[in-house]
C-alpha cells in the first residue's frame, strides 16, 4: 500500500489517507476560506462560524457535539486562519467513523440557533480583550494590517467588536454558501487503514453532500512600503515590528527565505538575532523573526521587546545584523551548520502527527499533492550562499521595510 493515498468524490471533496502504523488516529476537514474572504463590515465571520458549528445540528445539541468524541477518549477541536478554516480531532483507530460523521454534521448541517449566536458573541468579544491586553501578540496582526492594508489579508482574524455585534444568522449562511466551496476541501487521515476502507467511509458520509463549486475572484494586494508607524498604549515595555512583503508559496525561492528567516531569528536560541542582540548586549527579552507565506503573497518580519530606554539601541543592533547579510554573503560552513539545523528541527516536528496531517491538507489544496520530507529536505539542500546574499538585499534593503512601535503612554 502507497503511503499517500487520494480520493476525489462526485461532489469536489478530496480525501488524503497517510497510511501509518499506530493505533491513535489524526485527522482533519480543512476548508480553504478564511478571514480574506470576509467582507468589510462582517470582520471576523470566519472566525466566528468557527466557533459556532459546535453549538447545534439538525440531530445534535451542543453537548452531544462536545461529547461525541471525548466520551471514548477523543479531542475535538478547530482554529481560523486567514486563508483555511480547519477541523481537527485525534483518536483511537476505531472511532474513524464517528469523527468522519461529527465532522460532516458540524460543517454541514448546523442550525446556528439565535441563543448560541448572541451566547457565543460574548465569548468572541471577551477573546478579542483578552488579546488587546497582550501587546506581544497584538503587534504582530496590527504589523500585518499595516501590511497589507486595502486587501483581505489587512484585517485581524478575530474580527471588530462593532462587526461582530451585527452579524446575523442570514449573514453566516450566505458567507459559507459563497465561500465554502466542496472542490476546496480535503479531509486528511493518518492512521492504520486500508484505502477501501476509507473510500467506503468517505463515500457513504460525504457523497452525499451536494456540490458547491464556485468562481472566487483574484485578490489584489497592494504594494506597501516606508510606513514607520508609533503607538502609544498603556504599557510598560516598548515592542517593535520591522518587515515586509514577500512573495507567496508558489515561488521557488521560497525554501531560501525559509532558511534565511531560520538563521535569521527562527526556532532556538542559536539565531543570529537572539546571539547578536539578546546575548551579547543583555538587551530584548524577546527578539524573533517570522515568514509568512499566503497564496499571492507573504510576509518577513522582525519582533523585538524591551525596555522603552533600550529601544533605540535595540533597533540599530538589528539593523546592523541586516546590513551583515546584505554585505557580504554568509560561508559555505555557515550555510553548512544552518541548513542541518533546520533539517533537523523540520524532521523533529514531523513527530507532532496532527500539525503533519494538517500541513498535508494544506499540500493537497495548495499544490494537489502532498510533499514529502525528502522533498523538503532536498529543497533545502539546493539553497546556496549566493541565494541567500540576493533575498537579503531584496527584503532587507531599508526602502522595502515597513516598521510599527508600540510605546508606553507618556
Amino acid at each position: 500500500m502507497k503511503e499517500y493515498n487520494l480520493i476525489q468524490l462526485d461532489n469536489g471533496i478530496r480525501v488524503l489517507l497517510h497510511f501509518q502504523k499506530s493505533v491513535i488516529t489524526h485527522s482533519c476537514i480543512l476548508v480553504n476560506t478564511g478571514s480574506r474572504n470576509e467582507q468589510e463590515g462582517k470582520f471576523g465571520m470566519a472566525h466566528f462560524i468557527e466557533h459556532l458549528v459546535f453549538k447545534r445540528t439538525e440531530k445534535r445539541s451542543t453537548n452531544q457535539i462536545l461529547n461525541r468524541l471525548e466520551h471514548v477518549g477523543g479531542d475535538l477541536n478547530a482554529y481560523t486562519t486567514k486563508e483555511y478554516t480547519c477541523l481537527h480531532a485525534s483518536f483511537l483507530n476505531p472511532y474513524l467513523e464517528r469523527a468522519l460523521d461529527l465532522f460532516e454534521d458540524v460543517l454541514f448541517h448546523s442550525t446556528f440557533p439565535e441563543a448560541e449566536i448572541e451566547k457565543e458573541r460574548g465569548v468572541v468579544l471577551d477573546e478579542i480583550a483578552s488579546y488587546l491586553d497582550s501587546p506581544e501578540e497584538s503587534i504582530m496582526d496590527d504589523f500585518e494590517d499595516l501590511l497589507f492594508q486595502g486587501s483581505g489579508l489587512g484585517h485581524n482574524i478575530l474580527g471588530l467588536e462593532e462587526d461582530l455585534k451585527t452579524i446575523t444568522k442570514s449573514d453566516i449562511l450566505r458567507f459559507m454558501q459563497e465561500t465554502y466551496d466542496t472542490s476546496e476541501m480535503v479531509i486528511a487521515i493518518s492512521g492504520d487503514y486500508s484505502l477501501n476502507q476509507v473510500k467506503r467511509l468517505a463515500e457513504r458520509i460525504f457523497g452525499k453532500i451536494k456540490p458547491n463549486l464556485l468562481e472566487v475572484a483574484t485578490q489584489v494586494v497592494p504594494a506597501v512600503t516606508e510606513i514607520n508607524q508609533v503607538v502609544e498604549k498603556p504599557i510598560n515595555q516598548a515592542h517593535y515590528m520591522l518587515g515586509g512583503q514577500t512573495f507567496g508559496v508558489y515561488d521557488e525561492r521560497k525554501t531560501a527565505l525559509l532558511l534565511l528567516n531560520n538563521m535569521l531569528g527562527g526556532y532556538g536560541m542559536s539565531s543570529i538575532l537572539n546571539l547578536g542582540i539578546r546575548e551579547k548586549y543583555g538587551i530584548a527579552y524577546t527578539i524573533e523573526s517570522n515568514f509568512t507565506m499566503y497564496k499571492d503573497t507573504g510576509s518577513i518580519s522582525i519582533y523585538l521587546g524591551t525596555d522603552e530606554e533600550k529601544l533605540n539601541k535595540a533597533v540599530s543592533l538589528v539593523f546592523k545584523e541586516l546590513g551583515k547579510l546584505k554585505s557580504t554573503p554568509i560561508s559555505e560552513y555557515q550555510l553548512t551548520r544552518a541548513k542541518q539545523k533546520f533539517k533537523g528541527q523540520i524532521a523533529l516536528a514531523e513527530e507532532n502527527r496532527m500539525s503533519m496531517v494538517i500541513a498535508e491538507a494544506k499540500n493537497i489544496i495548495d499544490y494537489g499533492r502532498v510533499i514529502s520530507l525528502d522533498d523538503v529536505l532536498n529543497s533545502i539542500d539546493r539553497v546556496t550562499t549566493a541565494d541567500l546574499f540576493e533575498l537579503s538585499n531584496i527584503f532587507f534593503d531599508d526602502k522595502h521595510l515597513v516598521s510599527l512601535k508600540f510605546m508606553p503612554e507618556k
